[in-house]
């Protein structure tokens, strides 16, 4: 985009501009497709392309993208709401992953009675396994350590 005045005022078009206009930075075909509600906004891409440049090592791209686009669509506006980035299904296939190894951290923490760490990951992700576990019967889990090292930790709950 050459002025400002062609930028859009819709914040989901916004992430739709940008969105489209990285994936031509990078030479990438593919449609993006932009769904909003009361709370979000999420744009997905699909396409034939190998989106693996898009995501990143470990989704590190495509998050730092996610946060471009929320800054540029809520840029001048009061209201704000979580903007969601995804390339073919990448925020599935990683959800699935992190579901998987919190299922693994929760058996060991009631198995072993102790106090489980899991690996570093960014605050996303981190939500994911916090509410994928908030309901789980026996633990709790928390948020330890400092950028960009914080993680998940897994305890079981004190009886009383």
């Amino acid at each position: 985009m050459s002025e400002a005045s062609d930028w859009p005022a819709e914040p989901a078009e916004r992430v739709r501009e940008l969105f489209e206009g990285v994936l031509d930075g990078l030479d990438l075909e593919g449609k993006v497709e932009v769904r909003e509600d009361a709370d979000e906004i999420e744009a997905a891409v699909e396409g034939e392309d190998d989106y693996g440049l898009l995501i990143g090592k470990r989704g590190q791209t495509i998050d730092a993208l996610q946060l471009l686009c929320r800054q540029a669509a809520f840029r001048g506006l009061r209201e704000r709401k979580r903007v969601i980035l995804d390339a073919s299904g990448y925020r599935e296939r990683r959800r699935e992953v992190l579901t998987a190894r919190a299922d693994r951290a929760a058996e060991q923490a009631l198995s072993g009675d102790r106090t489980v760490e899991m690996d570093p990951m960014s605050a996303q992700e981190r939500r994911v396994v916090h509410e994928y576990l908030r309901d789980r019967a026996g633990v709790e889990t928390y948020s330890e350590g400092e950028e960009p090292r914080r993680c998940v930790v897994v305890a079981p709950l004190v009886s009383e």
